[in-house]
């Protein structure tokens, strides 16, 4: 790393931890320049369809313990 890469790095560390993830969020972001128009209406229209799954009651949630343990199979 750079001087002034490391300078910014500690400075970012010096940031609240909603400031930091925020930055965060924002360099990530910004790796990504072309925005692929049809996997965002994909996604959209995946993130409806779910959210009405779970408004007309056809899924139901569970606890993220519950979620978790059946993920490592305990």
């Amino acid at each position: 790393m750079r001087d002034e890469e490391a300078k910014v790095f500690a400075a970012a560390l010096q940031l609240p931890l909603q400031a930091r993830a925020a930055l965060a969020s924002l360099l990530i972001e910004s790796l990504d320049a072309e925005v692929d128009e049809d996997a965002k209406t994909a996604w959209s229209a995946e993130i409806a369809r779910r959210v009405q799954e779970l408004e007309g009651g056809k899924v139901k949630t569970i606890p993220w313990l519950e979620a978790r343990r059946q993920i490592l199979g305990k």
